[in-house]
């Protein structure tokens, strides 16, 4: 047996260990479901869907296919960063892990999570001016320098850098819709401008890609993959447009009709 075959024997070996972890978070996740409905309203099932989809999307970068195609193919690399870096932080978010996990616990502990999340670097971390550049200055930094060809060199400086991928992409998309508590809440007009100067980022930076290929990138594959990051973006950034706006129009509602009954 050759060395190739032999690595992919290791690789087939190893596939069903790495799924447990996601196997774990999806049905942590349905048990404390079932905590949370002993003593308050039922949670949502569209919640448990949000969250079952979006460990799968975490569960296709790590294990399969697209998994073992990313290392030797552009192409895959960029589907697998919009699974792991966009769509997944997104139905994660969706899910309301934050709700879900503070009606789970004992008050008390309930009560330390929530001092914890008011402090100073959890508000510097959760402002949409440096998610952003957690998330999309990630992103240049990677693509626009050797980083992208040495983290496939070394397995501990891959596994951290797709998990800055996941954790970016889910502190940014937090910073801008609100769907689990949030103690420092900046307004819809801040929140507003970042986004679109983050989103254009975005955007600029997948052309870049696709006139400057990373190092050890073809040109053909450095095309493809960058209109995927441009028109794969833009879908899921119409979803997080949608929800921001849903949002801001409900609590401009909401204050309207707070005048409305002042005034009577």
């Amino acid at each position: 047996m050759n060395n190739e075959h032999m690595e992919h024997f290791k690789v087939t070996i190893a596939e069903p260990f790495l799924l447990i972890p996601f196997i774990l978070l999806f049905f942590l996740y349905l048990i404390a479901c079932i905590v949370s409905n002993r003593h308050y309203k039922r949670w949502s099932y569209f919640r448990i869907f949000y969250w079952g989809l979006g460990v799968l999307c975490m569960a296709t970068v790590a294990i399969g296919p697209l998994a073992k195609s990313v290392h030797s193919n552009f192409t895959a690399h960029m589907f697998g960063h919009l699974l792991l870096g966009m769509l997944s932080p997104l139905l994660i978010l969706l899910s309301a892990p934050m709700t879900l996990f503070l009606r789970t616990v004992r008050v008390k502990h309930a009560r330390y999570i929530t001092k914890v999340l008011k402090s100073f670097p959890i508000r510097l971390i959760c402002d949409p001016l440096t998610a952003s550049l957690l998330n999309v200055g990630g992103l240049w930094l990677l693509y626009t320098t050797n980083l992208f060809s040495q983290m496939h060199q070394n397995l501990l400086l891959y596994l951290f850098i797709h998990l800055h991928v996941f954790i970016a992409g889910y502190v940014y998309t937090a910073a801008f819709i609100y769907i689990d508590p949030i103690p420092h809440r900046t307004s819809y007009m801040y929140r507003g401008i970042i986004m679109i100067l983050s989103m254009a980022s975005h955007g600029v930076l997948s052309k870049y890609i696709y006139a400057h290929p990373p190092n050890g990138v073809t040109t053909t594959q450095a095309e493809i993959g960058g209109m995927i990051m441009y028109y794969g973006g833009d879908l899921v950034d119409i979803i997080l447009i949608y929800i921001f706006c849903l949002q801001w129009y409900k609590s401009a509602r909401i204050k309207s009709n707070l005048v409305k009954q002042v005034n009577i």
